[in-house]
């Protein structure tokens, strides 16, 4: 299945993510982590997109790309960002395997094409 959400501005953006948090809220089951997969060119909304998310799943903290620190962690919602990582093996070192067995964990994980091959088989993929 294949939902397209067309957003103009970052309070549209922001409000799509509201829209899946929502949905998140209402299907985890809490076997396994909740993955969302997030690809898109620099700057096309990806963070704004996990902000409103982030608010949506009741974070108040504020939502900052982890560009340069690679996981940023707010409870249970740990915000990914491979823009840097160069191979599926730097995650595997940061202990992705054991985040993504976290009953309770929600992952959001921008440039995730770059780690395709570790990403779960139930990944959320979000395109912008």
């Amino acid at each position: 299945m294949k939902i397209q959400f067309f957003t103009s501005n970052s309070s549209q953006t922001k409000e799509a993510g509201k829209l899946l948090a929502a949905e998140i809220l209402k299907t985890k089951s809490g076997k396994k982590a909740f993955v969302i997969g997030l690809k898109g060119d620099l700057g096309s909304g990806k963070t704004t997109f996990l902000q409103g998310l982030a608010k949506g799943l009741g974070i108040k903290n504020k939502i900052l790309s982890p560009t340069f620190i690679i996981i940023r962690r707010t409870g249970d919602f740990y915000h990914i960002d491979c823009y840097r990582i160069q191979k599926p093996q730097e995650m595997l070192a940061l202990g992705f395997k054991k985040l993504i067995a976290g009953s309770k964990n929600i992952i959001a994980v921008e440039w995730a094409d770059r780690i395709r091959k570790i990403m779960p088989a139930r990944t959320i993929w979000v395109e912008f």
